[in-house]
This record gives structure tokens, C-alpha cells and sequence, in this order.
């Protein structure tokens, strides 16, 4: 009977074991199914490329959740958008001088974060510009003339726009002066797409429309987003970095005299245009600016650029907002809450 016995206990043990290594993988696939992963799909939206990356557990959540934010971004773009004819901005615009135009409280709200960052940056960001940057071919390398800019300039002012925000109302005091949203719309659009994502169950994703990111919570393995500032004299490489921070929630945005130029008589004229003058500011390479949301992010980028470094780093610093300023020598200037955390990884 003992060799009996014996087998019947060895029988048992390797069920056990069978059992037991059956649990651990059924433990395991559990595991791998919970992990969170990170999700990313590129389209082309808002006339621009838009990268969007969220981290979950589950990639039919992710990519439900992605089309949410991609469609809010569509919407964005169809309720400002400057070249179609039924778009609130379009209505407005064709007023310009006749009559205040009621719009809804999204547009309203938009145009007067645009008016405030013109304020604060002295008019370097102003939507009314529109009329000098249609006179500059980047294609055809070709400066316009002056008696041009000058007749551009006669239309040019962000205080021809008044606002009503009781009777929520947009006018443009002057016919012939036009908004167009195109230096605040992509960031305000990545924020809308943060609130989507979020409402979609996403605890942690980045948008990047272009030049502009908006993002919230860390990477899947728990560390903060890792965020490059592109080189502003990397012409032969675009991937070149000139510093790299962390950040885990926010938005950064980088304007630069190399995005959009050309030379001509040994000058670089590039597409960040000093709306008091006409022609683009020279006082910067690049500014970069960090702050809650990308509608500002992407405003003050632009505007900073103009008004320049010292001025520029004193107005974020009064404002609650950082900044990587490069300026037109390559000295590389930061606000002080964010020096710690940027790491210079060239020279400039």
C-alpha cells in the first residue's frame, strides 16, 4: 500500500504545482491587461499636424477617447475659423465698422484672452495683424515695400476691437479691420482637447498641435512628460534640442525666428512680425513660454517675442508664467521659477 500511497501523494503534488502555475499565469495575463500603456495617433487638424498621447489601461478607451478630443478640435476650428464665411469670426470681420455682432460665450471668451495678451505685451501679440503677414511671401523670398506695410498699418491695432462681454458683443470700430485667431487658436484648442480627454476617463495625456502642448498627469512608469525645446540654430536638424524639463501638468508653447524666413541682402526676415512697425522683431531667436493653459502659452509666446528678452522675462515674471528666452546674440535668459528645472543640453 506505501507505493500506493506514494504515487497518489505525488499525483496531488503536481496537480497542485499545475494549479498553482495556472493561477500565476492567469495572475500575470491579469496584470499585463491592467498595465497602463501609452496611446499616441498623429492627424492633421487645424490646418496643422496634432499629435495626441494619452496613457491607459485600455486601448479602446484611448482611441475612443482621442477621436473625442480630435472632433472637439474640428468644432474649435469651425466656430474661428477665419476663412470660412459662416464661422462667428467671419461674421464679425464683415461688420467691421458697421455694427457690434453677438456671439456665443466661447468666442467671446477667446477674443478677450486675445486682447489681454495684447495688453500685457504692449500690442506684440495682436490679432488685428492679419493685413501685415498677408503682405510677407515666405515662398517668394521677397520683401514688400514700404509704402505697402504703411497702408497695412492704417488697419492694424487690437484696439479697434471693443468688447461687450455684458451684451456679449464683438465690434471692430474701423472698416476694413479684421481678427484673425490664428496666434491663439491651437493652444485654446489643446486645452479644450484636455478637458475632452479627461471627460473621457484619461488621467494622463499631452496634445501637441504644432508648436503648441498642452498636457496633464505623468508617462505610464510615473515620471513627468520629458518636454525638448528645439534649438533655435538647428537648421540642418530640426530634432536638435537646445534644452529639455519636466513638467506634469500645464502647457509650454515656442515661437522662433526659424520657423517661417528667408535671407536677403545678408538679413534674415522671419514670420514674428512687430505689429507697431511692419517688419519682424530682431531682438530674439526664440522664446518659449510655460504657464496653466496653452491659449496663454501660445498668445505670450508670440508677444514676448516681440516686446524682447529683458522686457519679456520682467512681464512673465509679473504675470505668474515662466520662459526660455534666446536672444538675438544667443544669451539665453530664464524667469526665475523655472531655472532649476531646465536642463541646457547645447549652446546656444
Amino acid at each position: 500500500m506505501a507505493p500506493i500511497a506514494t504515487m497518489q501523494r505525488n499525483t496531488l503534488l503536481r496537480n497542485l504545482v499545475i494549479v498553482l502555475v495556472c493561477l500565476l499565469l492567469i495572475a500575470l495575463l491579469f496584470y499585463a491587461g491592467q498595465r497602463k500603456r501609452l496611446f499616441r495617433e498623429c492627424r492633421t487638424s487645424l490646418y496643422t499636424l496634432v499629435t495626441i498621447s494619452v496613457v491607459s489601461h485600455s486601448e479602446t478607451k484611448a482611441r475612443k477617447a482621442m477621436d473625442a478630443a480630435y472632433n472637439e478640435l474640428e468644432r474649435v476650428g469651425r466656430l474661428l475659423n477665419f476663412y470660412a464665411p459662416d464661422s462667428e469670426l467671419s461674421r464679425i470681420n464683415r461688420n467691421a465698422g458697421v455694427a457690434p455682432v453677438k456671439v456665443s460665450a466661447e468666442t467671446l471668451d477667446v477674443i478677450q484672452k486675445a486682447v489681454h495678451a495684447a495688453e500685457a505685451t504692449e500690442g506684440g501679440f495682436d490679432v488685428t495683424v492679419g493685413p501685415l503677414v498677408r503682405l510677407w511671401d515666405f515662398k517668394q523670398k521677397k520683401v514688400p515695400a514700404r509704402e505697402s506695410i504703411d497702408a497695412a498699418m492704417d488697419l492694424v491695432g487690437y484696439r479697434h476691437i471693443v468688447v461687450d462681454p455684458g451684451a456679449s458683443t464683438v465690434y471692430l470700430d474701423k472698416k476694413g479691420v479684421q481678427i484673425d485667431l490664428g496666434g491663439i487658436i491651437k493652444g485654446y484648442a489643446a486645452d479644450r482637447a484636455a478637458v475632452v480627454l479627461r471627460e473621457n476617463g484619461i488621467e494622463d495625456g499631452i496634445i501637441a498641435v504644432a508648436g503648441d502642448i498642452r498636457l496633464f498627469g505623468r508617462q505610464p512608469d510615473g515620471r513627468p512628460w520629458n518636454i525638448g525645446i528645439q534649438h533655435p540654430r538647428s537648421a540642418d536638424d530640426e530634432t536638435a534640442l537646445l534644452a529639455t524639463l519636466h513638467l506634469d501638468g500645464g502647457a509650454i508653447s515656442t515661437s522662433g525666428d526659424y520657423q517661417r524666413y528667408f535671407f536677403a541682402n545678408g538679413v534674415r526676415y522671419h514670420h514674428l512680425l512687430n505689429p507697431k512697425t511692419g517688419y519682424p522683431q530682431d531682438l530674439c531667436r526664440s522664446v518659449t513660454v510655460i504657464a496653466p493653459s496653452a491659449a496663454a502659452t501660445d498668445a505670450f509666446a508670440t508677444g514676448i517675442f516681440v516686446m524682447g528678452p529683458q522686457k519679456g522675462i520682467a512681464t512673465l515674471e509679473r504675470l505668474g508664467m515662466d520662459g526660455v528666452i534666446v536672444d538675438k546674440d544667443g544669451q539665453v535668459l530664464m524667469t526665475k521659477g523655472i531655472r532649476n528645472k531646465v536642463k541646457l543640453v547645447a549652446a546656444p
